[in-house]
């Protein structure tokens, strides 16, 4: 088997359980808690109030997969206020004083009482797909909370259809995941975050367990149980990946510099709405590959990289994608299991469910990895490793000689709040840092940052793609970069077209020389040349302030805990201006 079961994992001292996980445990082997399959739990969620059946058919393949009837069709679950994640409402029990934790263990207990009163089910899921990497999961919930339940095993993989592949796979020192839901919690206790009601995210990753308390959005349930999938894979000494990436294989081309370059995989980092699967999903990144590739994705979202064994491993079967840019006839609709906080629609007598963020931000869906085409569950270590930044001062491509360099600013990786996330609207106009665009990391930082320090020490290069538009006359009035000038980057990138010089400004970091970027972009070096902007004297302030920001954010990290860790990264961070 691959991860322990509790009593497999404590069985030397079963007193070291921690209270969180015995609190879980508890409640998941309550033989009142009736146990599902995919079938049963879409069956369930028919009868939801806030599920709606449509006319749309759930991809045949996916249906068959999941054991579903014939002719299944996608159901639509439709929240309230709240329709994206609430990472406010976090608590880490790991990172609490001995009081706090006695209170929070007391409200649980409290929660879960409640929560006993209503009919209860299970399910039983396995996150990993190489035989190499696989866990095993349980959530529980509430019978109306059926659709979470159908939704959480559509996007990982119910364990039946992997039992034989999980029974032979390498035994892992990680116990199994617990995943604990009950949207009618409600609390007036301050210490709660309640900014469009009570909501709790408790988190016990040592444990592997999660509670998800007044959260009815299925992107809690998700990313809670992919962010303790992430984890284990960080305490098996792999580097978790909020991120995309797909390998292409170049042996097939005509000429003869492009079969030279074999296999080579790109990784995409970076937050929603930052080109992270417009990059990872391009088939020909805008007709730019050359005749003859072909191409592998590992996924858009989720994987992990494992430096000793050079290969990159996937947790998950599907896609969870927003929808606003697909509307009606769009060809991945057929693709679609399962959508949330759409609108529907009535198209030539049937209802439709309806993308382009209609009725509300951030509308999703779960959607089959068919739609990336030829998709594998292990590829190639990465070659190349891209910063998706929301930074008007960068130029759409920024190349890191130095690997410290590459590190500090995936550490420092800069963006925009957006519409996926339940902030306020100041929060929406502020730059944030986000560490290697992954909001969901419960662990060190410095974990991490040795983490890609392994990566790039082991072969990768590092760049930065600047996905927000580069400066003109200031930070608001800028250049647009289209994603066509990206996708024709990323090719130059794989391909190694391009040739470098030094960035005067930052050391160790480099741009496209005029010639060799000419050469696919005519006129880029004009519209992007960091010398050439208008009121440079204000760009250099701005550029200075970012990369202050940027060493400041990491100053009062938990990196000052690895003092010469953190000094290496400032350093690299110094602006030559």
């Amino acid at each position: 088997m691959a991860s322990l079961a509790s009593h497999d994992y404590y069985r030397d001292d079963m007193t070291q359980m921690p209270a969180l996980r015995s609190i879980a445990q508890t409640l998941c082997l309550d033989k009142r808690v009736r146990k599902v399959t995919a079938a049963e739990a879409y069956a369930l969620a028919k009868s939801q109030h806030d599920v709606m059946d449509t006319d749309l058919p759930i991809y045949p393949p996916a249906a068959r997969r999941l054991g579903l009837p014939e002719g299944a069709t996608v159901l639509n679950n439709c929240h309230g206020r709240i329709v994206g994640r609430t990472a406010k409402a976090r608590r880490f029990y790991t990172r609490m004083e001995p009081t706090e934790r006695r209170k929070v263990e007391a409200d649980l207990r409290e929660a879960v009482y409640a929560l006993q009163r209503h009919p209860l089910i299970k399910a039983e899921a396995i996150l990993g797909l190489d035989p190499d990497l696989m866990i095993k999961a349980t959530i529980v919930t509430t019978e109306d909370d059926a659709v979470n339940v159908f939704n959480w095993l559509a996007n990982f993989t119910p364990y039946e259809e992997l039992a034989e592949a999980y029974a032979k796979s390498p035994r892992l020192p990680i116990p199994d995941i617990l995943v604990v839901g009950f949207n009618h919690w409600k609390t007036t206790d301050p210490y709660y975050h309640n900014e469009g009601g009570s909501q709790l995210a408790l988190v016990d990753e040592d444990a592997n367990v999660i509670f998800n308390l007044g959260m009815r959005y299925f992107g809690e349930r998700k990313k809670g149980t992919l962010t303790l999938a992430w984890t284990s894979g960080m305490r098996l000494g792999m580097a978790a990946c909020h991120g995309g990436i797909k390998e292409i294989d170049f042996s097939g081309c005509q000429a003869k510099r492009d079969r030279d370059m074999g296999k080579r995989s790109i990784a995409f980092f970076g937050l929603s709405g930052t080109g992270k699967s417009s990059h990872t999903n391009s088939h020909d990144n805008g007709g730019t590959l050359p005749a003859g590739f072909s191409k592998v994705v590992l996924h858009d979202d989720a994987f992990q990289i494992d430096c000793a064994g050079k290969v990159c491993r996937v947790w998950e079967p599907t896609l969870f994608d927003k929808t606003d840019s697909r509307p009606l006839g769009h060809p991945d609709w057929r693709y679609m299991i399962s959508t949330m906080n759409l609108a529907l629609t009535e198209s030539d007598g049937q209802i439709l469910p309806l993308g382009q963020d209609v009725r509300n931000p951030n509308g999703r869906a779960l959607i089959d990895r068919d739609l990336l085409g030829t998709y594998v569950n292990r590829c190639s270590f990465p070659d190349v490793m891209v910063w998706l930044m929301k930074d008007t001062c960068l130029p759409p491509v920024v190349r890191f000689a130095d690997k410290r360099l590459a590190v500090a600013m995936g550490a420092s990786l800069m963006t925009r709040r957006n519409l996926a996330e339940n902030v306020s609207e100041d929060e929406l106009k502020k730059l944030v840092f986000e560490p290697f665009a992954n909001p969901f990391r419960v662990y060190e930082l410095w974990k991490d940052v040795e983490a890609f320090l392994n990566v790039f020490e082991a072969g990768a290069v590092g760049y930065a793609f600047n996905s927000v538009g580069f400066w003109k006359t200031s930070d608001r009035e800028v250049r647009k970069i289209p994603l066509q000038t990206s996708l024709t980057l990323q090719t130059a990138l794989l391909l190694e077209q391009l040739e470098w010089e030094e960035w005067d400004l930052l050391p160790g970091a480099q741009l496209p020389k005029r010639e060799s970027v000419e050469r696919l972009l005519p006129g880029y070096a004009e519209t992007y040349d960091p010398a050439a902007v208008e009121n440079h004297d204000r760009y250099l302030e701005t550029l200075r302030d970012r990369f202050h920001q940027r060493r400041v954010f990491l100053q009062n990290s938990d990196l000052h805990h690895q003092p010469e860790l953190l000094m290496g990264l400032v350093n690299a961070l110094m602006i030559r201006a």
